[in-house]
Parts: C-alpha cells; sequence; structure tokens
C-alpha cells in the first residue's frame, strides 16, 4: 500500500482543512484511489474522537480531478457556509471503474488507523452508482457502520437476499418517484426485504423528483442531524 500526498484545487475556505491523498491497493489490479479527508474546525487541536461520514460519488464523478466530489453531498454543503462536526470520507472511484468493497475497506480502516475517529459513529451514503456501492459495502461489512444511507440506488439482484446483516442498523433509503435511470423499484425491493428481515429502513420518496433525489437531504441541516445522532454500541 502507498499513499501520497496530491496537490489539487479545492474552493479556498476549504484548502487548510482539506487533505487530497491517494490510496493503491493491490488486487488482481492495482486500483489507486484519490480522495478528499475533509477535518473539521478544531479538530487539530481537539483530544477527542470524530464522527467519520463516508460519502460515495455517482458514475458522473469518476476520474482524477478530485474537485468533482464536492459536486454533490457533504463538501458541497460545507462550500455553501454550512458546518459539520464530522471528519467527511470522500474517495474518487477511478474512470470506468466502480465501487470496490476492498478498497473502500481498507481506506476507511487506513483513516480510521491514522485520525481522531469516534469508531462508533461512522456514517456510510452515496448516490446513484454511490448508492449501489453503499448497499453493497454495508451489506458485507455492517459492523463497520452507525447508520448507513443510499440515494437512488441500483441495486444487485442478490442484495435483497443479503440485506438482512442491516436489519439492526439505522437505514434512510430516498428516491425520486420519477426516476427513469433507476427505477424506484429498486429501492422498493430493498426496503421491503430488509423490513421482512425485522429491520425498520425509513422511506423517502420524492413523488415529482427524477433521478436527482439526492440535493434535497444533502442540502437538509435536519439530515446531518439525523445522522450524527445514531451511534453503535459495541459493547
Amino acid at each position: 500500500m502507498k499513499i501520497k500526498l496530491l496537490f489539487l484545487f479545492l474552493p479556498l475556505f476549504l484548502v487548510a482543512q482539506n487533505q487530497q491523498k491517494s490510496l493503491t491497493k493491490k488486487m488482481t489490479k492495482e486500483i489507486s484511489v484519490n480522495y478528499v479527508l475533509h477535518l473539521p474546525d478544531g479538530y487539530k487541536n481537539s483530544k477527542q474522537n470524530w464522527p467519520l461520514i463516508v460519502f460515495l460519488h455517482g458514475s458522473g464523478e469518476r476520474g482524477n480531478d478530485l474537485s468533482k466530489v464536492s459536486i454533490h453531498g457533504p463538501l458541497k454543503y460545507l462550500n455553501e457556509g454550512n458546518k459539520l462536526n464530522a471528519i467527511i470520507l470522500a474517495p474518487q472511484c477511478p474512470d470506468k471503474e466502480t465501487w470496490e468493497n476492498d478498497v473502500l475497506y481498507t481506506l476507511i480502516k487506513e483513516i480510521v488507523f491514522k485520525q481522531k475517529v469516534d469508531i462508533t459513529r461512522i456514517y456510510l451514503t452515496g448516490l446513484s452508482m454511490g448508492g449501489y456501492g453503499t448497499w453493497n459495502l454495508a451489506i458485507e461489512n455492517p459492523e463497520l457502520f452507525a447508520a448507513v444511507v443510499p440515494i437512488c440506488a441500483p441495486v444487485m439482484y442478490n442484495f435483497p437476499r443479503k440485506v438482512s446483516s442491516l436489519k439492526n442498523k439505522p437505514v434512510w433509503v430516498f428516491h425520486g418517484g420519477k426516476d427513469e435511470v433507476v427505477p424506484v423499484s429498486n429501492s422498493q425491493k430493498m426496503v421491503d426485504a430488509l423490513k421482512n428481515a425485522g429491520g425498520n429502513p425509513k422511506f423517502t420518496i420524492y413523488p415529482d423528483a427524477g433521478h436527482d433525489s439526492w440535493s434535497i437531504p444533502y442540502s437538509d441541516p435536519d439530515f446531518y442531524k439525523w445522522m450524527l445522532s445514531q451511534q453503535q454500541d459495541l459493547k
């Protein structure tokens, strides 16, 4: 594994707090993932551990331009002048690739090891392709996350059969009722399967929204308040 610093442009007020880095993982092929790590106000001189929000972008933000990971999601929320008392990890999926569980798991563990992370308050969210990555990673590694939020996510055929691993987790699913890119039936299947397994997911459908069902929750302070209020009991 190799970590190297990258010096890429981000909006000026975030530059002092954000780190832009890269993780390279050797699998059957070598995959290098660049990422932005936002550290909240007061982090440097604090002795406390902080919540960690992991954000997975959609297919349109793939590539090697790290500024794209702030087009949507928590970093956009910060760019608009809001504050979050949390570390934000926003990796960038390489061009023509999809989210790899092994790579994401390794990256999160790396951040937990090197930063002041409250391991009882790690949150995973993503939109579209990132929503798929959210379901996939959370289903396989439920012990990592205090809450899971997939938005307008396409799902694999076997996801509903495996989603029972999240039955005891706070899960909030979002989708647009008029989504022609990823039909809302994808999320409905997951919510139904999770309920049948004994879970109690929240499900928000925006009746008039198309594929963009992420702008509303990611710009809503109450969304982050709900997320950051979730905590695992690891005893």
